[in-house]
């Protein structure tokens, strides 16, 4: 077998390109910045990315986060959580947050986690798949008479998934509620990923992250 050998230079190399696709995910819009706009971007953006940073997990009210979603984690729309409006300059006041698909075309409104057990996503009480239900909000199927996705198949909480929500809360809204908030990143679409075991189910996870927080303080989507 014939083996690559690569110097320090190009490791570096790839390290670098690795934290500028952290940081910048797609707003260079597939071209990437120039160094000096690369500086001006993380001077103008990572600052208030860090300050209004948006916090998302998939849980029962006053329960465990059974899933935090990261970058990748697919919504409702088969889009990543990345593809969302993930950022705001201000976060708005109202509730619940909504994070709209950013991908030309989609119809999102909000995004939305869908269950997998394993890497299955879990059926519809009326047996059909979540794409075969519509990405716009009541999730209606396009199969039969179904006017909205709800499963009962159980997570590892015990409880039903259609007793669970997708919840997305400010810093200081997540911090009421005592779950933790992780250290502080300049990278985008990081959602509730806080440590290293948080894309595990809650069940699964056996450090202070899977604590079960108090009371919300806010509504779920």
């Amino acid at each position: 077998m014939e083996r690559i050998h690569v110097d320090q230079s190009a490791l570096q190399a790839v390290d670098e390109y690795c934290e500028y696709t952290r940081i910048v995910g797609e707003d260079d819009g597939g071209t990437l910045f120039t160094p000096q706009q690369y500086e001006e971007y993380k001077k103008s953006v990572v600052p208030r990315r860090m300050q209004n940073r948006l916090y998302v997990s998939f849980g029962v009210p006053r329960g465990l986060d059974c899933k935090l979603i990261g970058p990748e984690t697919p919504c409702f729309c088969t889009h990543r959580y990345k593809q969302h409006q993930t950022e705001y300059e201000e976060l708005p006041t109202q509730r619940p947050l909504l994070l709209p698909c950013g991908v030309r075309g989609c119809a999102c409104s909000q995004y939305q986690y869908v269950p997998h057990m394993g890497s299955r996503p879990v059926r519809c009480r009326c047996k059909h798949l979540p794409e075969e239900h519509s990405a716009t909000t009541g999730h209606h199927c396009s199969k039969c008479r179904c006017q909205g996705f709800h499963s009962p198949s159980v997570c590892g909480c015990g409880q039903p998934y259609s007793a669970h929500h997708t919840l997305v809360e400010s810093r200081q809204e997540r911090q009421a509620r005592g779950a933790p908030l992780g250290r502080d990143v300049p990278y985008s679409a990081m959602g509730g990923v806080t440590g290293f075991s948080s894309l595990m189910d809650a069940y699964l996870r056996l450090d202070s992250e899977a604590r079960a927080p108090s009371e919300p303080t806010i509504t779920t989507l």
